[in-house]
Formats: structure tokens, sequence, C-alpha cells
């Protein structure tokens, strides 16, 4: 008879012996020691002495950069690709900033100067994908000297890669470039190709460095001269330039807040505390300026009018520096973002010129790409003459703005604040190019020309007073000499007295077409214009017709043919 089964009693001995726990459990330590060392490496990939360099040039790490926009640790991505497995002078993460979902990418200067080679350019490559397939905004903290020279072809095909990636995302989420430090070609391409690029002070970017100028055209320039944030501001490669890098991760955190996700939402709502039927100032504003000596020909700054309507009046100017004639930004009205294109008549009279169309038309594609409604408020007197634009390619900008405001499909508001006239009229956002509503301040003056205009409109009646003129100078001259005069200085004489009389009647003819023909009467009998509003009554009106539109709207990405464009 067999025994019965004896009791198992749990054993902390090793059933196989020989020290071989032992052995597999050191093997399992140095496996996770050697990954918590490879999790580490790129935190330290540029070592002690680089951070210091970067620290005393007044610049941070791209790890301190990183953490000032993410609301706690971010999610490292591909963090080992590289052959020295230590991330390639390149960080690629998921952060939370402000709550919202956004990918990061940056380079680390500490780290072969932040240089490019095949791994960067297919890191970059999948984070942008991977952007455009989650549907959330892109951050790029760019720090590069360039290709990686050492890599040969392989740092100009990383660079290939990196810009087809971000050109096909183009249009699906919207992006955002800082510009750190020293970056010189790819380095500078790269990140133009981005939604919008910050400058801080005391940073280069541009096609070449300040040596390869110097050996090529022999000019002697400073960094700042060739490629600082004075250059780029003006010319709207950068559209912001800030004083320092925590400027720039400020104002990166501030404009998410008025952009949205993707191509397929709405940029954030915001409810306000600002009453939507609220009372503008804008009264005080007209009566101070219309009302003083120079009249309807007083500029002013039609910032103050956006200001006045948008909630709590905030608002956001992109490329404030750059053809400050057109202003162009992001407001509220009654918790809806929207675009506002606006001439500006403090500067250059608010004529449009060629920067000034350029600058509108990339405006308004990214508003109608991103859902973003927009607000137009005219006032110029057209388009900016002159041998200087022709040559600059005046026609070829207003068609570029023009275009652009044709194929918007986003709401859009026209508001005449005064003047109208002739083709910038005629391409400013009427009825005819698609707007929702055209609204017109009392102030509206709206033509074909401005007071220019009278001598078509008044054309025999310039003629008799040419003809008057003549015998009123030959009358006065004659009198001049009878009594005595020389002929010359009867003749000054003479010229001076039929001058003034002339001018007389020209300025009654001016008046009297300004009155006839420069005003909003026209316009409304033609139903050119939606209906007169006060101005006290802007806010109201503008708020309770977005709140209209965007009730009716379902934000998506574009479709249809995709037209020519400059």
């Amino acid at each position: 008879m067999s025994k019965p089964f004896e009791k198992l009693v749990p054993m902390l001995a090793e059933p196989f012996g020989d020290g071989a726990a032992e052995a597999r459990g050191t093997e399992y330590e140095q496996s996770l020691q050697e990954a918590r060392a490879l999790q580490q490496k790129p935190f330290r990939a540029g070592g002690y002495r680089n951070i210091s360099r970067q620290h005393g040039k007044g610049r941070m790490t791209v790890w301190e950069r990183i953490h000032v926009l993410a609301d706690d640790e971010p999610m490292i991505l591909f963090q080992n690709w590289g052959p020295y497995l230590d991330g390639a002078s390149l960080v690629t993460a998921l952060i939370k900033a402000d709550g919202r979902d956004v990918a990061v990418y940056g380079h680390d200067f500490t780290s072969r100067a932040g240089s490019m080679d095949a791994t960067n350019g297919r890191k970059l490559a999948s984070l942008y994908q991977l952007a455009a397939k989650q549907g959330i905004p892109l951050v790029g903290l760019n720090d590069s000297a360039g290709a990686f020279v050492p890599a040969g072809v392989g740092g100009l095909d990383g660079y290939a890669e990196a810009f087809t990636a971000l050109r096909k995302i183009s249009g699906i989420v919207p992006s955002i470039m800082c510009m750190f430090g020293f970056n010189a070609g790819g380095g500078s391409y790269l990140p133009r190709q981005g939604s919008f690029v910050i400058q801080p002070n005391d940073t280069f970017f541009g096609l070449t460095g300040v040596g390869v100028v110097k050996e090529v055209l022999g000019e002697d320039v400073t960094p700042d001269e060739l490629g600082g944030p004075g250059v780029h501001g003006a010319s709207g490669v950068a559209d912001f330039t800030v004083a320092d890098e925590t400027a720039a991760l400020e104002l990166v955190l501030r404009l998410l807040t008025w952009l949205p996700d993707n191509n397929h939402s709405s940029a954030p709502f915001v409810a306000t505390s600002d009453p939507v039927d609220r009372d503008t100032d804008l009264d005080t504003l007209f009566r101070t300026a219309f009302n003083s000596p120079t009249g309807f020909n007083t500029p002013f700054d039609i910032r103050l009018v956006i200001q006045e309507v948008c909630d709590q009046g905030d608002y956001f100017e992109v490329q404030p520096g750059r053809a400050r004639s057109m202003v162009t930004a992001f407001g509220r009205l009654g918790g809806h973002v929207a675009g506002f294109v606006a001439n500006n008549s403090a500067f250059s009279t608010g004529f449009i010129d060629v920067d000034a169309a350029y600058k509108a038309a990339r405006f308004i594609r990214f508003c109608n790409l991103y859902n973003i409604p927009v607000v137009f408020m005219e006032d110029t007197t057209g388009f900016l003459p002159g041998t200087d634009q022709e040559r600059r390619g005046v026609v070829q900008a207003g068609r570029a703005m023009l275009d652009a405001i044709v194929d918007l499909r986003t709401p859009r508001i026209l508001v005449l604040v005064r003047n109208a006239f002739g083709g910038a009229y005629a391409s400013f956002n009427n009825y005819a190019t698609g707007a929702d509503f055209v609204f017109a301040l009392p102030t509206t003056r709206v033509a074909v020309m401005g007071p220019a205009g009278r001598e078509f409109v008044y054309k025999d009646e310039l003629r008799a007073l040419t003809r008057e003129r003549q015998a009123r100078f030959a009358a006065a001259a004659a009198e001049h000499v009878a009594a005595g005069k020389a002929e010359p200085e009867a003749h000054r004489a003479a010229e001076q007295e039929a001058s003034r009389w002339f001018a007389a009647e020209d300025a009654r003819l001016i008046e009297r077409y300004e009155r006839d023909l420069m005003n909003p009467r026209e316009a409304l009998a033609l139903g050119s214009i939606s209906q007169i509003v006060m101005p006290a009554d802007l806010r109201r009106l503008l708020t309770d017709s977005m709140d209209f539109c965007m009730r009716h709207y379902s934000p998506g990405p574009m479709a249809g043919p995709q037209r020519e464009f400059h």
C-alpha cells in the first residue's frame, strides 16, 4: 500500500540549486540598470560642460524649455534613436499645455550643436505624422546649426524627410515655431514651414551665416543685421519678436489659446462676462478725430476699434511689426474666436501696399484652413501707387489678397468704418466677394474714387473754372500794371489772387462731391450694405451676427478644388 501524499510546505529554497537564482537575479537587475541608463542618456547627452556653456549664453537647455511649456512631465518619444542611443541631439515629446495635448520637438544644442542627420529627420517626420493623425497642435523649439556634416548626405536626407512631412501636415494641424540660438540653412527653412514663427532678441536664423556672406559677397555684416529679429520681424519671416526665451515660450502658450487643435474643429470658445450688448466708446474716438481741423481726413488707430468690440478689450495681433497699415489679429466676440483684418489709417493713411496685401492674404488663408471666422474693417483710400510698388509687384500682391478673400469659406463680416474707394473696396470682402453681412458706420464714404473723382464727375464745371481763372489772372495783371507795378510783380500778384479764388471754388466742389457721392446712401440703395450701425452699437451687432453665423457653421477640413495662388 502506497504512502499517502505528504503535506506540501512552502519553502524559500531554490529547487534547482547551484546559485542559478542569484545569477538570474543579477542579470535582471543589470537589465534594469541598463534601461535606466538609456532612459537618462538623452537628458545628459551634452554633458555638464556643454550645459554650462548653454547657460552661459543666457539660453535654456531643450529640457528646460519643454518644462516651461508642459503642465507636468512630458512623454518622451523615440528617445534613443541615434547611433549612440543618446537621442541624436533631438527631443520629441507629447505634453499637456494648459490642459491640451501638444506635440513638441526641440533641438539639443548641447549635443552636436543640435545638428540634423537622417535619424533626426525620421524622428521629426514620425512626430509630425503622429500630430496630424491625432489632430493636435505642434510646437517646435529650434536651436540647430544645420545639417550634421560628418553624416554626409544623410543630414540632407534628414532635412528632406522632415521638410516633406511638415508640408504634408500643413493645413491639418497648426504649428508654432520658436527660434532659439543660431540657426542656419535647413535649420531656418524647416521652422518657416510652420504656421507661426517667434524669434527672441539675440538670436539668428538665415540662409547662411555671416562668414559665408563675407566670403561670397565681401560684405561685413553682423548676425543681428543679417538675420536678427529686427530683420525678420519687418519682413514677416518672423511673425512675432520678443525680448527673450521666456517671453517666447509664454507667447506660445498664449497663441495656443486662440487656435483650434486641427482643421476639423473650432478654436476654443471662452464664455465671457463682458456683456454682448455693451455700448462702445467709439463715439468719443470718432468725435475727437472727425471734429478736428482735418475733419474726415484725420488718421486714427483702428486697433482702438478692435479693442472696443472684443470681449474684455482683449485681442492678439499677428505680425505687429510688419506693414502696419494693415492689422491682422485674433479676438473674441461673445466667446467665439474671430480673425480681424483691418486697414489702419494711423500708418501710411491706411494704403494697401505690397507688404500689407501679402500680410492680409496669409492671415486670411490661415483662418480659412482652421475654421476661424473673419471680421474685416475697411478704412482705406486704395492701393498705394507708384513705380516702387509696381516694380515690387503690387498687382500680384493685390491679387493674392483678393484670391484669399474670395476663397474664404468661414463666416465673414465687413464693417465699413470710413473710406472704401475703388479697387480696394471691390476686393475687400464685400457682398460680391462673399461677405455674410456688410455693416456701415455713419462715417462711411464709399465711392469709385476719393476727392480726385470730382475731376470726372464735374469735368465741365472744372473746365469753366479753369477758363474763369485765366480770365481773372489777365484782368488782375492788367489792374496791377495800370497801378504802376512792374510786369513781373504784377503777374505774381495776379497769379496769387487767381489761385486763391480757384482753390476756394475747388474746395466747394470737393465738399459737394463728398456730400453727394462719398457716403453710404448709394451703397444702401443698391443693397451693397446690410444696414447702418451706430458706433455705440457695433459690439452688439458684431457679437449677435457672429453668434448667428457660428451656430450654423460646421467646422471641417477644406474641400473642393484647390485654386492657383501666388
